[in-house]
């Protein structure tokens, strides 16, 4: 008997455990039935400005409207969509017997089909990709949606439905449902609105225009009758709800800022990006960028780009990365993104950085007058030469002889780095590479990087101002569109990354007060509300026009061309991109201007006429505020003294004239080359009085040639297939009204008075030319004639 009940107990056991780890599967394959991402779909790329407006999106890659998962679901639409399809959605645990029992018991009586789903077997449904409806696929759905309630909330279980429940077409989604069929944001349904989106999933195809739109408002208006038995909503509420128009068609997207929707769908894909963007500012830049199209198209102009940005945080507030000029004229490429030549651009950088090494004061001479380098002759735009300009007006009047002469004296290699310091990475070729062609438009760069760069500078003068004098290690950084990225720009410290405070200010202050177009008469037109620092570029051939500025508070950048890099002739930084830059300028707030580092600057004596350092014989120097290392730079080397006789009309010395006799005065002094060119335009200039006669001129230089240079070989071009013979001679001396004998291998070849130009008919050869004054003052130089085809 023993035996027997040990066997029944031994089976009982047996059984029990088979039980138990049945359950125990059982309950594993509950635990483990969920992958561990629910959806894997691929959603849509959303982007939205600062306030959180949508302002551009790009389809899925599978071709479906998805937008990434919504963060909260709205109170209206989630009263309407749980008294339509859950109203126990908050105490059930994933399925409602008393729903099934009611659905199987129609479906056996009626023609038509009744569904007894929770919202959480339909999210369980949506992630299985709608498959075929059967009780065993219902007894699987029930299975894990239990399993879902039991790993989500209630609140993520309804985001999930809002977020990847069909709305009909290719619209997938409430947020992307609202903003297709009514153009408005889920946040912002009315009652009306969301009711016909929350009875929309149950029939989709009612959403076509002209097809069963009876019955599609026959299901909103019972759900809205619904919600006011329910009092959620008054009868006011429901009279105006009932009133609203269904929605027809879907709406096309906004689309404020496609050139950046497009960047950040390829570097954010399928992600819900919240950018800096400022909406109402976009907008008006688009429609400036509209209307300077318009205007620039008569000339075979085409495209445009604008970028504008926060000083302080370097985030971008504005991207137009294209004019509306259609796929013709590759209106579809983001030129903010592309290197094009810098054109004079980057004149400021140099600029800043000879004054913070006290190499030269704002208002230095320097030199503008014919030159050749190594071969290289650069040439101003206008092709003309002034002899000499302060330093601050060659930058304002972007005149490229002396930034050449400057960048040589500078050095281009130690140039070079110092952009490589301030992060414009796409020069990334070597400085031999690029030659003193650099400060022209010889390198390529876009604007991004150069309008981040001024940014940069800026940055750095009001962070020294308001930081007890000190600078940012890592300030010259590139932008952010992304709102919630911080750029870090450092740690403080005594030391200028790049340039000091004091050489930004005081070249900012140059772009400020004397930026103005030569001969134009249509500035006006530039003339803005607010100051700010900007600078024009042109590149070689009028392929590009660039425009950027800077004020305390923002930098604009602005590129015009052909985005195929076609030249044109007008396309120039002052007529294309200028009228852009202020017209964007004209929608910013108020900025002020820059507070002058007083820390960084240090006060000298400047000589009024050359802007050097004040020598002993500057008869007029008034005291400036210049960047701290200026009290190093050279004193003047034009201002000398002089010896005149009684009546102060003629030069003497001790050989000719009695030294008690001798009158001593200072005088501004000019080389001849300089004096040639200089005189034009400065007619308050004073030549050196002439020698008294019999009195031996002791000055080493009062004649230079001008053309041809020391070391450079004259080409004779071709004329219908002949060599044309005739060369000019050019020549400089400092007395007007001087007689000059031209002398070519010893043999007289002519004279000249007063202008010194000389046309001459030679064979290719090599000969020595020499040039003798009245007084028997003499010069000589080898000269190469060649052939235009000669190497």
């Amino acid at each position: 008997m023993k035996g027997w009940e040990s066997l029944i107990k031994q089976k009982q056991i047996k059984k029990h455990k088979f039980k138990l780890a049945a359950f125990g599967l059982l309950v594993l394959l509950w635990w483990f039935c969920l992958p561990k991402q629910l959806f894997s779909t691929p959603t849509s790329t959303v982007v939205n400005s600062a306030d959180g407006s949508l302002i551009g999106a790009r389809i899925a890659d599978d071709g479906q409207w998805r937008f990434p998962k919504m963060d909260s679901v709205p109170e209206k639409f989630k009263q309407s969509v749980l008294l339509f399809e859950d109203e126990y959605f908050y105490s059930h645990p994933g399925f409602n017997p008393i729903s099934i029992v009611k659905a199987i018991g129609h479906n056996l009586t009626k023609d038509t089909r009744r569904g007894g789903s929770t919202i959480t077997q339909q999210v369980i449904r949506l992630s299985r990709k709608n498959q075929k409806r059967t009780y065993w696929e219902k007894c699987v759905e029930i299975f894990k949606a239990t399993r879902l309630e039991f790993r989500l909330s209630k609140e993520e279980i309804l985001k999930l439905y809002a977020s990847y429940t069909p709305y009909g077409g290719n619209v997938v989604g409430l947020e992307t449902a609202a903003w297709r069929y009514f153009g408005i944001p889920a946040h912002e349904l009315s009652w009306g609105q969301s009711a016909a989106l929350a009875v929309l999933p149950n029939a989709p195809s009612l959403i076509f225009p002209g097809r069963n739109e009876e019955i599609f408002i026959q299901k909103r208006n019972r759900l809205l009758e619904k919600l006011k038995e329910k009092k959620v909503i008054d009868q006011t509420t429901l009279e105006l709800a009932i009133a609203e128009p269904l929605p027809e068609k879907p709406l096309p997207l906004p689309d404020v800022a496609p050139h950046l929707t497009e960047r950040i769908r390829k570097e954010h894909h399928g992600k819900r990006i919240k950018t800096s963007i400022d909406r109402p500012l976009q907008q008006q830049l688009n429609l400036i960028s509209e209307r300077h199209y318009h205007q620039l198209k008569n000339n075979e102009i085409n495209n445009l780009a604008i970028l504008v940005l926060d000083v302080e945080s370097r985030k971008v507030l504005g991207y137009v990365g294209n004019s509306p000029s259609g796929l013709d004229h590759g209106s579809f490429v983001d030129i903010i993104t592309k290197n094009r030549s810098t054109g004079s651009t980057l004149k400021p950088m140099l600029f800043a950085s000879i004054l913070n090494e006290g190499q030269l004061l704002p208002q230095t001479l320097v030199e503008d007058v014919p030159t050749v380098i190594n071969g290289y002759n650069p040439q101003n735009f206008d092709r003309k030469y002034a002899g000499a300009v302060p330093a601050s007006r060659a930058l304002s009047r972007s005149l490229n002889v002396p930034a050449v002469r400057l960048l040589r004296e500078y050095g281009l290699e130690k140039f070079y780095h110092k952009l490589q310091k301030m992060n414009l990475n796409s020069i990334n070729k070597s400085s031999s590479f690029y030659g003193l062609s650099l400060i022209l438009g010889g390198a390529e760069s876009s604007l991004w990087e150069l309008t981040s760069t001024y940014a940069a500078m800026a940055s750095t003068l009001n962070y020294f101002n308001s930081n007890s004098s000190t600078y940012r290690n890592n300030e010259f950084v590139q932008p952010t569109y992304l709102m919630e990225e911080t750029k870090t720009f450092g740690v403080s410290q005594f030391e200028a990354p790049v340039v000091g405070a004091g050489a930004i200010f005081d070249t900012f202050q140059s772009m400020y007060e004397v930026n103005r177009p030569e001969g134009d008469e249509n500035w006006h037109f530039f003339d803005a509300a607010q100051p700010i620092a900007w600078k024009t570029g042109t590149s070689f051939g009028f392929k590009d026009a660039w425009a950027i500025g800077v004020t305390p508070k923002y930098a604009i950048g602005v590129w015009a061309g052909n985005a195929d890099g076609e030249g044109r002739p007008g396309l120039t930084g002052i007529n294309a991109s200028a009228p852009i830059l202020f017209d964007v300028l004209d929608a910013l707030p108020q900025s002020g201007w820059f507070q002058e580092p007083f820390d960084d600057l240090v006060e000298v004596d400047v000589c009024t006429e050359s802007g050097y350092r004040a020598s002993v014989y500057c008869d007029n120097a008034n005291k400036e505020l210049v960047p701290s290392l200026g009290v190093r730079s050279n004193p003047c080397p034009f201002h000398r003294q002089i010896f005149l006789d009684a009546n102060e009309q003629y030069r003497v010395n001790g050989n000719c004239y009695p030294m008690e006799d001798m009158v001593a005065k200072n005088w501004f002094v000019l080389p001849p080359t300089i004096e040639f060119y200089y005189t034009y335009s400065n007619p308050n200039y004073k030549e050196l009085p002439p020698y008294l006669d019999h009195c031996s001129q002791m000055d080493t230089q009062l004649m230079e040639f001008i053309y041809p240079k020391k070391g450079e070989a004259i080409l004779l071009p071709k004329d219908l297939g002949k060599p044309i013979k005739d060369i000019v001679l050019q020549l400089a001396h400092q007395q007007s009204n001087a007689m000059v004998f031209w002398y070519l291998d010893e043999t007289f070849v002519g004279k000249t008075q007063d202008f010194h130009e000389f046309t001459l008919n030679v064979e290719p050869g090599d000969y020595t030319l020499t040039a003798v004054d009245q007084e028997g003052n003499r010069i000589q130089q080898k000269v190469q004639v060649r052939l235009a085809s000669e190497n």
